[in-house]
């Protein structure tokens, strides 16, 4: 039997990158899914029958009330919604500031708030925060924003965590280094534009910091999320879990 038989879970930006990979993986290890994102169209390419699929705007509250409110279970969340924000601390203004810890921080408190109440009332539940290596873990350059955002996520998870360990909630990070998803394929453009560099070389400066000599993948984040979801982990909770190719060995 497939080890997510019989849970039902919530994953956001699902849409495409890391959180469809989530999705489907979860799907696949027999959970019921249901996978949010801003973009109905990109979600409609989710084809798997035990995925549905669900418009969410993540920075507004009474929609995430809302949707987790019309669900009868929840067993695992999924927080992949979020945004990466290039430059150091002069180049921040308070927008970028603002955008990045709404979207990536201030989302993920939200759901976290709306299904804890189900878990609550279950005995149980799993909640799995992406955040990243490219935050209180190591410093990048060019990364203040997003840095601060991803270290802010490792403290809310070890918080929740500690606060609910003994009511049968587990909650988790996972620190992926860079991963081949469109987002990185956009940063590969942008930054080789405002270097004056060719694609190629940008492409190559990402995978050249990886001591494996490549980036990871959508699925094998996926993998380590489904282990999560799953009761073979239950023992495991307020973790930052890093996924990176060796990048902060």
């Amino acid at each position: 039997m497939p080890r997510l038989t019989g849970k039902y879970a919530l994953v956001t930006a699902a849409g495409q990158g890391i959180g469809r990979a989530i999705a489907e993986r979860l799907a696949e290890d027999g959970a019921e899914v249901v996978a949010t994102d801003l973009s109905l169209e990109a979600l409609g390419t989710l084809s798997d029958p035990r995925v549905g699929i669900r418009q969410l705007d993540v920075t507004r509250k009474a929609a995430i009330d809302e949707l987790i409110g019309s669900l009868g279970r929840l067993d695992v969340l999924v927080n992949c919604a979020g945004f990466v924000h290039h430059g150091d601390v002069l180049a921040a203004t308070d927008a970028d500031w603002n955008f990045g810890f709404d979207l990536n921080c201030r989302s993920i408190f939200w759901t976290m708030q709306a299904a804890l109440p189900k878990m609550l009332a279950q005995g149980s539940g799993s909640i799995i925060n992406i955040a990243s290596v490219a935050s209180s873990l190591k410093g990048v350059p060019n990364r203040f924003v997003y840095s601060a955002t991803k270290a802010a996520i490792i403290g809310m998870t070890k918080s929740v965590a500690a606060d609910f360990v003994g009511d049968g909630i587990r909650v988790n990070a996972i620190c992926p280094g860079t991963v081949d998803s469109p987002s990185w394929r956009d940063r590969v453009v942008s930054q080789a534009a405002s270097a004056g560099i060719t694609e190629e070389e940008s492409r190559a400066a990402f995978i050249g910091r990886q001591p494996m000599g490549r980036v990871g993948t959508p699925p094998e984040i996926a993998h380590l999320a489904a282990y999560l979801a799953s009761d073979e982990a239950s023992f495991t909770t307020g973790q930052a879990h890093v996924i990176d190719g060796g990048w902060n060995m």
